[in-house]
């Protein structure tokens, strides 16, 4: 098993049936017209988590229009930010009286360790406080320079009704990176979880009920891309789309919406380098580089999936991190210890074995690693630790995003060369750089295309700083005053005091 560490089944009372997934539409708990459902399998343990409700245009058509005369009645969208931002503490103290009953479905579901799964949902609530925050502070500007008898106002006003598409490997943390921000601004959301991942997504609405969320501010529809996702984001009156995924997909959104030419917020892909100078401190570098491309078993748009050392301390760098490689506890999603558990999908599994296979025949080395690995206890998919090297820069695996435990190490001799290097792909969403000058730090964070540039460290976020991408990587940001304002509409109100307009029309 690559000599690495493997964290055995544990104990642990599993779901006795599986979750119960429904629409929720316009306040009412609801299954699909035709009582057409889906099963979630856990990709470790083997066992249904949940049967969901699957949507279809009927659903979506309902919670769409729901969401608009949710709007148009304005009891959200025009209240108070007090009242909103009251409803948004709420549920973030929900969120934390729930967070052993959410975290234990989400790891089933997408395969995560529990105890990240148990930081990610109690971290959310963080989000939802944050929001809350902003709820409080929305503001325009006004200008009364104009003249004398002229006043102007600037309104930030929110933009509508909002599809929200999330991703199956952050269900709720990316969810909450979305929501409490979209109603904080005042707006009406219909959502979409992936088919993976369904689950939290629906406790959260329970939540948002009981916290007193009025009746169609937030609906929820399951199921598939095609036809509630499209339909979500085409549909002529949704005024918005926030999308968490692929970029693949995310074009397809982009051209959907175009129909109607609609705001498209977009959260994509990423091949995030972290660059080493030698003047770095290694043992520092290789441990958030082991994390970096470990975390979420890789499967994350933030993951360090490329490494860009300089060659001079390439061979030490490479060394520390396949030992720190091996002592990473993988295995059962369900043991506390485990770091690292089982892969989304077998299909998936295959994928990444696929790019790894394809490096090796083309000319890189196995470090460690590269093929899946079976878990004397569980059924699931798992995929070992692995760290290719030399790898060339065209090599897909250097290019594409693999989305799975596997390193790639390219070499530099030069800081030019590593910009360079850095700046020569098509995602711009991370990057990072290691070196105890600050003056490299700071020439390398400037000259990154990337929407967030970390100096000696790799992950760190928080509510108050945006996130978002460059090129490939998306468009919009999120969290942050920025994350608020992507919900938000600019309107200039231009006012005239007393008669002193000069009238057009000459006697």
């Amino acid at each position: 098993m690559n000599d690495m560490t493997m964290t055995t089944a544990v104990a642990h009372p599993l779901p006795v049936a599986p979750f119960e997934g429904r629409h929720l539409i316009d306040g009412i708990w609801q299954g699909s017209a035709d009582g057409a459902t889906f099963d979630r399998v856990s990709p470790s343990h083997g066992l249904v988590v949940s049967r969901s409700a699957r949507g279809g245009a009927a659903e979506t058509e309902a919670a769409i229009m729901a969401a608009r005369r949710a709007f148009d009645k304005g009891t959200w969208s025009r209240a108070t930010g007090k009242e909103r931002s009251t409803l948004l503490l709420k549920v973030a103290d929900l969120i934390e009286a729930n967070v052993e009953r959410m975290a234990l479905v989400e790891t089933l579901e997408s395969g995560k360790p529990i105890s990240q799964a148990r930081g990610e949902v109690a971290g959310a609530a963080d989000l939802w406080r944050y929001a809350a925050a902003l709820a409080r502070t929305l503001h325009g500007d006004s200008h009364n320079s104009l003249g004398e008898d002229m006043l102007a106002v600037v309104l930030k006003q929110p933009i509508g009704v909002v599809s929200i598409i999330t991703p199956w490997n952050f269900p709720f943390w990316i969810l909450s990176q979305k929501l409490p921000f979209a109603l904080a601004a005042g707006c009406t959301c219909v959502i979409k979880p992936s088919e993976m991942t369904p689950s939290t997504t629906v406790m959260l609405g329970e939540l948002l009920i009981e916290a007193g969320l009025p009746a169609g501010v937030v609906n929820i529809v399951l199921g598939f891309g095609q036809p509630v996702g499209a339909l979500m984001a085409e549909h002529r009156h949704v005024d918005m789309v926030s999308f968490t995924g692929s970029t693949a997909v995310g074009r397809a959104i982009s051209a959907a919406a175009s129909k109607t030419l609609k705001k498209v917020a977009l959260e994509l892909g990423g091949k995030n380098p972290q660059v080493v100078f030698p003047d770095a401190d290694l043992d520092a570098a290789a441990d958030a580089i082991t994390f970096g491309i470990y975390f979420n078993a890789g499967e994350c748009c933030n993951s360090s999936s490329r490494i860009i050392v300089h060659e001079d301390v390439a061979e030490a760098l490479v060394e520390k991190v396949v030992s720190l490689s091996r002592k990473v506890a993988f295995g059962d999603p369900l043991n506390p210890e485990t770091q690292v558990g089982a892969i989304i999908s077998k299909a998936h599994q295959q994928k990444i074995a696929a790019y790894v296979r394809d490096a090796v025949g083309s000319g890189a080395t196995l470090a460690l690693g590269g093929e899946a690995i079976r878990h004397p206890a569980l059924p699931g998919e798992f995929f070992g630790p692995t760290v290719v090297t030399n790898v060339r820069p065209d090599m897909p695996i250097a290019r594409e995003e693999v989305f799975g435990p596997v390193l790639v190490v390219l070499t530099v001799k030069t800081f030019e060369e590593a910009v360079a290097l850095v700046n020569d792909a098509s995602y711009g969403l991370s990057a990072g750089v290691w070196s105890e000058n600050m003056h490299t730090c700071l020439a390398f964070a400037r000259r990154a295309e990337a929407g967030t540039v970390w100096t000696n460290t790799w992950m760190d976020g928080f509510p108050e700083v945006a996130f978002g991408g460059f090129k490939q990587s998306g468009q919009g940001r999120e969290n942050g005053r920025y994350g608020l304002d992507e919900f938000l509409e600019i309107k200039s109100v231009v006012m005239r005091i007393g008669k002193t307009r000069p009238n057009w029309v000459r006697d």
